[in-house]
């Protein structure tokens, strides 16, 4: 039987209130975040039957946030939940392809292979997240061996996901501001029997107690934007010992300078960029 979802798409902003995220979850029955080719942010809103847009403005406003400009779209599918919003086709990166919970049957492939659920949480299948696998494969290729792995941002869990496999036995604390995420990353290392290797916990950047508590590590992961990455580079270089690598991307071609400088001030050096479009991955390493 079809049915029918309203998926409400909200223009991109370089910042939303930080309130936007709560009020989204709360009114759509599933959220999406993704960033848009010149490096903005934008969520997108699901919710089944019919849109009660009034009931959205009327939400909004009690959370005193004003609404970006938005479009809403209706869909009609037999599973609009699947069809609009989970699936996505598999794909190869690396050492590994990756492909969704939609899957009957996982994908014939010679590479690690990884199942995931990502509807709710950006990033599986980006540019920027193939730059990051990308540098971690090339760090595992030439022996790189780390115990201790810090994910800032974690979104889905997928670059968590690819060190655990990576390295069996490092311990990974995965990160977000995000519940959802969370959340996500959680049932994902589940998916794949590598709750034991990861821990995904809720964190504005580095200040959650066990994210300190874990401190300093081996490798830093931080798929974010520019402006998050060049803020956090103290609290980066802190939490990673000397001679550690950290893996940044969220950046298109002409931020570079800015990231790689914030981080070169704060005791690091540029090893390798790597081009996706015009989004960038970096990888660095903290001097002796």
């Amino acid at each position: 039987m079809t049915s029918t979802c309203w998926q409400i798409t909200f223009q991109a902003q370089e910042q939303y209130d930080e309130r936007f995220s709560d009020f989204m979850e709360e009114f759509f029955e599933v959220t999406a975040q993704n960033y848009t080719p010149d490096n903005l942010d934008q969520y997108i809103g699901y919710t089944s039957g019919s849109f009660d847009e009034k009931g959205m403005k009327k939400l909004a406003a009690s959370y005193g946030i004003e609404l970006p400009a938005y479009d809403a779209s209706e869909l009609k599918s037999e599973n609009w939940l699947k069809d609009y919003v989970i699936e996505f086709p598999p794909f190869e990166v690396g050492n590994f392809c990756i492909y969704g919970i939609h899957e009957k049957t996982a994908p014939q492939s010679d590479k690690t292979l990884l199942q995931i659920y990502a509807a709710t949480a950006f990033g599986s299948n980006h540019q920027t997240t193939r730059g990051c696998i990308e540098a971690m494969c090339d760090l595992s290729s030439e022996g790189f061996a780390p115990r201790k792995i810090l994910d800032i941002g974690t979104g889905s869990g997928i670059l968590s996901l690819c060190a655990a496999k990576l390295w069996p036995n490092c311990k990974i604390i995965a990160s977000d501001i995000d519940d959802e995420a969370v959340i996500v990353t959680n049932g994902n290392a589940q998916t794949n029997k590598l709750e034991a290797q990861i821990t995904a916990v809720l964190s504005d950047g580095y200040q959650n107690k066990i994210i300190n508590d874990f401190a300093p590590c081996d490798l830093v992961l931080s798929n974010i934007l520019a402006n998050p990455l060049i803020a956090f580079a103290p609290d980066l270089s802190s939490h990673l010992k000397s001679g550690g690598y950290c893996i940044l991307s969220g950046f298109v071609d002409n931020q570079v300078s800015d990231v790689i400088s914030a981080h070169e001030a704060n005791g690091l050096k540029l090893i390798k960029l790597y081009s996706h479009d015009n989004w960038r991955a970096a990888l660095m390493q903290k001097k002796d």
